[in-house]
This record gives structure tokens, sequence and C-alpha cells, in this order.
């Protein structure tokens, strides 16, 4: 479907193998009219003004994908697909025989450089945002040059009674910038309440209003190159059968440099996902409570 000079652009991140949950979450539906989590991110979007949409995929998606949007989306929202391919890589790096999983959240964005010209938004395909998230982002990339930024989300509101989840925790410094990024692994909810998981240095407890990124962020066209940068790094250091690029990881090394800065907004946006088949109940249980309290309608593009 043709582009359009709209700004900004949201890049919704699709290519995930969902592995802990048994399939292809990004298409499951679980609304009351069938809607998945991604469409209701792109009803959102749209109404915090996001007219352009760039999926990115796995190329075996492709036909699953094509016929999801063309035969589930308006025609007003318009949308290009883009491909994260595993041998699309330096020529320095040859790809590796024998992989099958993405290179990463990072190279996900890295993917979609040629589909965006402009200030975007990125989300997941497969996690709830939340409307309140949308208008904060749109509202900062209208009025931000330069600056980037990141929706921040409440820890103990994004915890999973399926099993262990991995979050990014935040730190900020004045005016709600933010100052670093801990990758906390296997995080759960102990029989006493404390929220605690696997640290950079060791275990730790986390308190429960810690704010942590749910990979909602907001980037100048100046992240690419940026990116690009950080994964030739990446490449030259890693195991090339198994390592990835997160996105956390690498603004975090952007964040090193002192080279950008990212502002952490906190507009209170409810987050639901679905990390494991048995998150299902809980998240289509949100859903209808807040369709029957009119904040969606039961289809959402009727």
């Amino acid at each position: 479907m043709p582009d359009t000079p709209a700004t900004p652009a949201l890049v919704v991140l699709a290519a995930g193998l969902g592995s802990r949950f048994g399939g292809l979450k990004q298409l499951a539906g679980v609304g009351p009219g069938g809607a998945s989590l991604l469409e209701y991110s792109l009803f959102d979007a749209r109404r915090a003004g996001f007219a352009r949409v760039v999926f990115v995929i796995r190329p075996e998606m492709q036909g699953d994908f094509r016929s999801f949007a063309e035969s589930r989306l308006p025609d007003t929202l318009h949308w290009q697909i883009c491909l994260q391919r595993l041998d699309v890589l330096p020529s320095s790096h040859p790809a590796p025989t024998g992989r099958t999983r993405p290179w990463g959240t990072a190279h996900a964005v890295l993917a979609a450089e040629a589909l965006v010209d402009s200030s975007f938004a990125v989300v997941n395909a497969d996690d709830f945002y939340g409307h309140d998230a949308f208008t904060a982002m749109a509202a900062f990339l209208g009025a931000s040059a330069t600056d980037w930024a990141l929706v921040g989300y409440r820890i103990a509101d994004t915890l999973s009674g399926a099993g262990g989840v991995n979050r990014g925790v935040l730190s900020t410094r004045g005016g709600g910038m933010l100052s670093g990024i801990e990758e906390v692994m296997d995080i759960e909810r102990r029989d006493d309440g404390a929220i605690v998981g696997l640290g950079e240095v060791g275990p730790r407890v986390v308190p429960g209003d810690s704010l942590v990124s749910m990979n909602c962020w907001g980037f100048t066209p100046g992240v690419f190159g940026e990116l690009r940068a950080g994964f030739e790094r990446f490449l030259q250091r890693a195991d090339l059968a198994r390592d990835e690029f997160p996105l956390p990881v690498a603004v975090q090394e952007i964040l090193a440099r002192r080279e950008h800065q990212v502002r952490v907004l906190s507009p209170g946006s409810r987050w639901f996902g679905m990390t494991y088949r048995d998150d299902l109940p809980a998240v289509r249980k949100a859903l209808e409570e807040l369709t029957a309290g009119g904040h969606y309608p039961e289809r959402l593009w009727s």
C-alpha cells in the first residue's frame, strides 16, 4: 500500500518467534470482537495521530501477515512491510550457517530504515500499551527535533502469573532523562509480595514502582546511523550462532557515550501482554473490561 507524507510514523516489531507462547501471538485474536493486541495498538496510534505504519516481520511470515493486514485493517491506515533478514549483514560479516533466530529488536528497527524518513515510534506487536502512551509519544515527537523518548511502566503492573519475565529497569536523572537501563531476568513476585529477579551483578529485589521499558520508544531518523554502528560492533564480539542485539542494550551504549538524550515518559498507561499462553485469559478479561467501560468498540474497525 502506498505511503503518505503524514508524520510521525509507527514501526511495529512483529518478527518475534513467540517461543514461550507457542505460536504466532502477533496475530492471535484476543479481543471481544476477535481483534489482536496489534490491532488495539494500531487503533490507539491512529487516534493519537500516527497515520503511517511499518511492520517489521520475518520473511517466512509474509503471506500470513499480508493476508491479515489486507483483510483486517482499514483502507485509511497506510501500512508497509519490511523484512528482518538474517543474511543482510555488513559485507565484512558473512551470514552464519544454521542460525534461525532474528538478530534482535535493535536490528529489527534498523531493518525499517529505508521506509522511515521522519520521527517515529517503536512498539512490539504483541503488547498492549494504552491510548495515553501513544498520545504522550505523539506529543513528544511533535515537539522535539533532537531528543528521543521511552514510555516507562511500573514493574508491578508488567508481571506474569504464568512465569518469570525479563525487563529493562530504568534509572533517571534530573528532568526525567534516562540515565541507564539494567536488564533484569526471570522477574517474579514472591509469596511475600517482593519482586525479585536476576540483575547484572546477581539476584536483586526490585521496588514495585520502578519504571521499566516495554519497548515503546520514540526516535528521530538519526538513530539509524547509531544502530548501524552499534550492530557492526556487536557482530565483532558476538556469538553469531545465538546472540541478539536488543534495543535497550543498543540505547544504553549510546547513552554511555553521552551523544543523545532520552526522556522517560510516564503517562500512567496500562500495559499487558502475552509472554506465555497461560496469560491469554487475563488479557481477554482486561480487553472485555475496557470494552465494557467504553474505551474501545467491540469491533475496532467497523
